[in-house]
């Protein structure tokens, strides 16, 4: 199955990367912002602009005029806010999380319903996303006996937030339409924050006719939400996403921990060099707490040595060289052994000072 679902994903990016260098040959190419709530709000009320077919791999997918019932699989600390901005939009949200308690706090707080199975969820949705932890979680709540694509009707739509291999991807898309349900892998980028603050970066891969459906729901929690290309681009994306805040934040580990040995004040350095070419993002934001050698604030070592994990064997299949993620994985493996699982990543400035300190 895993050599199978390389083989399709191997022939898909070829098909992309074709699409790419003859540009007639591409239908129109969907990059968006996510839209203005006054925007979404008059799309809601606007239900005929929503429809379309769905014709990937010879089976069409009826589209529903509007989306208007939701389940919401896995209410972690990313699920749980997106789902409450799902229920304060207005949709009628159904909801399942493995530990049963958080199903039934998120629905005493937010009006929902809470459901023992995911495919009870599932019934009656026009769209089902997901938001667990691993590939083998999301089997379970999708395809699994009890999960959601046992409840989907023939025309809704699956959504997997998940941070999980592009082989996955292919895989649900497969299975998605064998029964002629529509399927987006849509990993995000934004965090515990970015999730509670609606502005989560929303990566998708998938049919242009699935997104122009998924597109003003994901807009309820996103800033941005964008059509990467085909099943599987979306995760490809992520990775893409996950090398990149690899090296920037050892890059910032190592620069903090430099000024502290040099004697620098640390916050006046970056007051200064954060206006120049060396800012970004991670400097902005976790910059104060690593100076103050605090690590609870954001996404945990373990998940992002899971999600460098699936990097590197994507790599290692398409025949990619990520020297620097490499060693940044080992990096994380040794935070892991200090007892730093849940620290948040930034906690790599605590390992140097650990090394520096023997």
């Amino acid at each position: 199955m895993e050599r199978d679902a390389q083989r399709k994903l191997q022939d898909r990016s070829s098909a992309s990367a074709l699409h790419r260098t003859h540009p007639a040959r591409l239908s129109r190419q969907v990059s968006r912002q996510a839209r203005p709530r006054a925007a979404r709000d008059q799309q809601k009320a606007a239900p005929g602009r929503l429809s379309a077919l769905s014709t990937s791999k010879n089976k069409e997918t009826p589209m529903d005029s509007q989306i208007s019932t939701v389940a919401f699989i896995g209410l972690g600390v990313m699920g749980h806010p997106m789902a409450g901005h799902l229920a304060r939009a207005g949709l009628s949200v159904r909801v399942y999380n493995r530990t049963a308690t958080k199903a039934e706090a998120w629905a005493a707080e937010h009006g929902g319903s809470h459901h023992p199975t995911p495919r009870e969820a599932a019934q009656g949705a026009d769209l089902v996303l997901v938001c667990v932890g691993n590939d083998d979680d999301v089997r379970q709540v999708t395809t699994g006996e009890q999960g959601a694509l046992s409840g989907m009707a023939e025309g809704s739509l699956l959504v997997d937030h998940t941070t999980a291999s592009a082989e996955l991807a292919l895989e649900l898309d497969d299975a998605c339409r064998e029964r002629g349900i529509g399927f987006i892998d849509a990993p995000v980028s934004g965090g515990q924050q970015g999730a509670e603050n609606a502005a989560l970066t929303v990566m998708c891969g998938g049919s242009e006719a699935d997104f122009a459906r998924a597109e003003v729901i994901l807009g309820y929690y996103a800033k941005a939400v964008t059509l990467m290309g085909p099943p599987g681009s979306g995760q490809l994306t992520k990775m893409v996403n996950q090398i990149c805040i690899a090296g920037l934040v050892q890059g910032l580990a190592e620069g903090l921990h430099f000024a502290e040995q040099a004697g620098l004040d640390q916050q006046r350095v970056i007051d200064v060099i954060s206006k120049g070419a060396a800012g970004s993002w991670q400097m902005e934001n976790r910059h104060g707490t690593m100076i103050a050698d605090e690590y609870e604030h954001g996404f945990a070592v373990d998940w992002m040595r899971k999600d460098l994990g699936i990097c590197l064997e994507q790599a290692r299949r398409l025949q990619a060289r990520l020297p620097v993620t490499a060693l940044v994985d080992q990096f994380y493996a040794d935070v892991q052994a200090m007892g730093g699982g849940r620290w948040d990543t930034s906690s790599l400035l605590r390992r140097l000072r650990a090394v520096g300190h023997r």
